[in-house]
């Protein structure tokens, strides 16, 4: 990098007579002020580039101790991260976020709409086991039939429609559609499949 204050040779300074940001214009200061300010501009730029030199010296000598310690890169950005987020589990936001949401989780609502979804959940299951259950001893019955042989017809869909496979498959879909949502009816879809049965 040769570029002035990076490294390598650095340019003169030179000053516009044009006003700058401050309101002053170089035309307003001594020739002995412009002196002493280009000289501490000097400085400076120096102080910054001899301060660059030591800190690249010292990332790369860094970076031989990580190698010889068998650290690579991504145990070193895994320190940080792990610092990191142990700083941010120890921050006052987050401690106070936290409380706030362990409030939140021992609260009558939470506690009542977490038995409610338990319990949504064990009746969805409930009467999936029940339709599964069903599906399969219907399945079973139909292969017990015997199929008539040849010419095959194709069943057409009112005709299915009345049979008793699908009249019962549709009656515990209700029965199950039913128990999801709550509805308490007169009659549940069992009951209603074998009272249409008794009939």
């Amino acid at each position: 990098m040769n570029r002035p204050g990076f490294g390598g040779a650095s340019s003169p300074v030179s000053f516009s007579t044009r006003t700058v940001e401050n309101g002053c214009s170089p035309s307003d200061l001594t020739d002995q002020e412009v002196d002493h300010l280009r000289t501490e501009l000097a400085k400076m730029e120096e102080e910054i580039h001899t301060l660059r030199q030591v800190l690249l010296a010292k990332e790369k000598n860094a970076t031989e101790i990580r190698r010889q310690l068998g650290l690579g890169p991504f145990s070193h950005l895994k320190q940080n991260l792990a610092k990191g987020w142990h700083d941010v589990q120890s921050s006052a936001p987050y401690l106070s976020a936290s409380a706030t949401l362990e409030d939140i989780g021992q609260s009558d609502i939470c506690l009542r709409t977490r038995v409610g979804l338990s319990h949504a959940g064990q009746v969805t299951s409930a009467a999936l086991s029940n339709v599964g259950v069903a599906i399969t001893r219907r399945l079973a019955d139909m292969r017990t039939l015997s199929l008539p042989s040849p010419p095959r017809h194709t069943i057409s869909v009112p005709t299915m429609r009345h049979s008793s496979t699908f009249r019962s498959f549709e009656d515990m879909v209700g029965s199950v559609k039913d128990k999801v949502t709550g509805t308490n009816g007169e009659t549940s879809g069992f009951e209603r499949r074998s009272a249409r049965h008794n009939t």
